[in-house]
This record gives C-alpha cells, structure tokens and sequence, in this order.
C-alpha cells in the first residue's frame, strides 16, 4: 500500500477546488495508486519529466491534471493540480511541478 501527501496545504484545497466529476475522477485514480502503485500507465496516468508524473483525470465539466512525485517509503506527493483547457499540457503548469519536486529534493 502506498499512502498519498500533498506538497502544501493549498495544493490539497487546490485539488478540493476542482469541478466535481474531475475531482472524482482524480480521487479515484488516487485510490487505484494507494492500492497498485503509482505507475497505473496511460490512460489514468503518464510520466512527465524530471521525475514528475501526472494523473490524467476526466469528468463531465473537462479534463484536469494532478502532478507528482513518488519518494522513498511508498509515498506518492501530490505537488500540482489545475484543469486543462488547451490540447497540449501547458508548460507553465507542469514548470509548477517541477519546481515544487526540486524543492522537496533538496530537503
């Protein structure tokens, strides 16, 4: 079993945030991770870069993204989520991530 913490207090309330079938969606994903591990594959997950994966979430209001990061001990930090409104992830989102598991690298 692997057990799921957040970068910040404010990237759980900005998952909280998320419309309620991507919300949904997402927990669920979380659940399948706690129980199989963090690398579920595509659809329901995909490596990023730079050691950052994301949950790829869908619901009736669109698609939403949760990035993260996997650490020693089975534990999975959740450091982004947002909801995605062009095709391609925007770069700016995933920098986010990037940034947050560089700083929980350095601790």
């Amino acid at each position: 079993m692997w057990d799921i913490f957040y970068y910040n207090r404010k990237v759980e309330k900005e998952l909280d945030g998320l419309p309620v079938g991507i919300r949904a969606s997402c927990r669920r994903i979380m659940g399948l991770m706690i129980e199989y591990g963090p690398e579920l594959g595509m659809p329901l997950t995909r490596y990023m870069e730079d050691g950052t994966w994301e949950i790829r979430a869908h619901g009736k209001e669109g698609i939403g993204r949760a990035f993260y990061m996997t650490v020693k001990n089975k534990r999975i930090i959740i450091l982004h989520s947002f909801v995605k409104k062009t095709q391609k992830t925007p770069r700016h989102e995933l920098e986010i991530a990037i940034r947050r598991k560089k700083e929980m690298d350095d601790e």
